[in-house]
């Protein structure tokens, strides 16, 4: 079985009958969408898996809810985690670019940064839209 054989099908299916340049129309067309997939899409999937993780997750949206700069010592009461698993996930949220971090003495405050800010967004206006 060839890796076209089912598309051969589809197009059957769908026009009543397939031959080789209809599958090559179709295979040229589908061609486009892959080239939508931006070139630095690692990035994208970057900051998608650093969100995934439920601590990371949670200190993106106490920050964006907050719209403000928060110090650690603001985050820890809230978070249900040790303090170096709080400072691991803000180390891979600065590192994904979903956070800003700024040190003033010994206090260290973080903020989302604009990326992060309209994913947040973006999840808040498709959920539970279906």
């Amino acid at each position: 079985m060839s890796e076209t054989d089912r598309l051969e099908r589809l197009i059957a299916d769908e026009c009543g009958e397939c031959c080789e340049s209809d599958v090559a129309e179709r295979l040229e067309s589908l061609e486009a969408y892959r080239d939508a997939i931006p070139d630095d899409a690692g990035t994208d999937r970057s900051a998608l898996q650093t969100l995934s993780n439920e601590t990371r997750y949670d200190i993106v949206y106490l920050l964006s809810a907050a719209d403000r700069e928060l110090c650690v010592c603001e985050i820890n009461p809230l978070v249900d985690v040790s303090d170096s698993a709080i400072s691991h996930a803000l180390s891979d949220l600065h590192d994904a670019g979903l956070v800003t971090r700024r040190k003033d003495g010994t206090w260290r405050y973080y903020e989302t940064t604009d990326r992060a800010a309209e994913l947040v967004a973006a999840l808040d206006a498709t959920r539970g839209g279906e």
